[in-house]
């Protein structure tokens, strides 16, 4: 299989504030370079640098204010003259506005916003625009002819929504993945979110659409971030209804119930019949993952792979989640060769 990587993801890495305390983000440099250098000691296929791609791809699932913030909140803050990570001050909650953006940096940090675990530093934009790139290169990929790909994103995006970011998300790699799809004639793509964490991001930019399937596999947000998304109810609205399906799991989550939530959510997708198909690929279901509450082994990621393998359709692999501890590498590959081993 293809691995599409970009080194830029290093220029980003910030702080969080979490528990309470302000602390390095557990989402972290290391967390992509584990997993290359477990696709590398695997020999799971040829690696690649991303192509560039025009803003416009970007604009396709966000809004043009919205990916103008991101290119220019650096240097909006450092024009104030701090040096430190940019994070959000003050949140338009309940009754305050919510459509007006502000004019000061403070305020838009909280405007485009769902929490303070998305620092802005000086490579952020670097980091997160490649990052997008690398899952357009995937898509493109796919779209030429690829069984399989698998666009090593870093940042991930799954949080990330139409017009804010948050869980470390900026830019919605497999949702501009998905209109990249779209925008090259395909008419259905489907997204099947394996991360513990709902991708409540990839749900709000597809709510009210039927040409994208949304379908996520999570921990139950009504104990699990991001805790106001994610419930079985949520099945999209207007044209879009029908077309988003949520398995929220209890805490300690095993194979057994997982498998199950798996086939049924794969059956979704079939029955959509989607000329492709972009996986979520969150490995922080692991029974070791350092903020998640799930109990798969290492090797159930092999099966999770070739249960996605048996839906026979193209197959685009769009790194999200998954915390450092070693085996993130090791459960990451495992799908992919689960994968392979069927689809070859």
């Amino acid at each position: 299989m293809l691995t599409i990587f970009s080194s830029n993801h290093r220029l980003h890495h910030g702080s969080e504030l979490k528990d309470g305390s302000l602390k390095p983000s557990f989402e972290n440099p290391q967390r992509a370079d584990t997993v290359l250098a477990q696709v590398r000691s695997e020999g799971l296929g040829d690696i690649i640098a991303q192509q560039r791609y025009d803003r416009s791809n970007y604009v396709a699932a966000h809004s043009e204010r919205y990916v103008s913030f991101l290119e220019n909140a650096w240097q909006e803050w450092a024009a104030t003259g701090k040096t430190h990570d940019a994070l959000p001050l003050v949140w338009p909650v309940r009754d305050l506005a919510i459509d007006q953006e502000p004019d000061f940096i403070d305020g838009k940090l909280g405007f485009y916003a769902m929490d303070a675990g998305a620092p802005i530093t000086p490579g952020t934009w670097e980091a997160v625009r490649s990052s997008a790139d690398v899952a357009l290169t995937g898509a493109q990929h796919v779209i030429d002819g690829a069984k399989g790909a698998f666009a090593l994103c870093r940042p991930p995006g799954h949080h990330a929504a139409r017009e804010y970011m948050g869980g470390y998300c900026y830019l919605n790699n497999a949702a501009i993945a998905a209109e990249r799809c779209l925008s090259r004639g395909a008419e259905r793509v489907a997204i099947l979110d394996v991360d513990f964490h709902h991708g409540n991001g990839t749900q709000n930019i597809f709510y009210d659409r039927s040409d994208v399937l949304f379908v996520s596999l999570h921990g139950d947000p009504s104990v699990s971030y991001p805790y106001f998304a994610g419930f079985a109810h949520e099945t999209g609205v207007g044209a879009g209804a029908g077309y988003n399906a949520n398995y929220p799991l209890p805490a300690g989550t095993q194979w057994d119930t997982y498998s199950i939530a798996l086939a049924n959510a794969l059956r979704r997708v079939q029955a959509y019949k989607p000329d492709f198909l972009i996986i979520s690929l969150g490995v922080d279901t692991f029974e070791h993952d350092p903020i998640s509450h799930f109990r798969l082994t290492s090797d159930n990621f092999i099966q999770m792979g070739e249960a996605i393998a048996r839906a026979a359709i193209a197959t685009l692999f769009v790194m999200e989640g998954g915390y450092m501890v070693d085996e993130i590498g090791i459960n990451a590959v495992n799908t992919l060769q689960g994968y392979d081993s069927l689809v070859r």
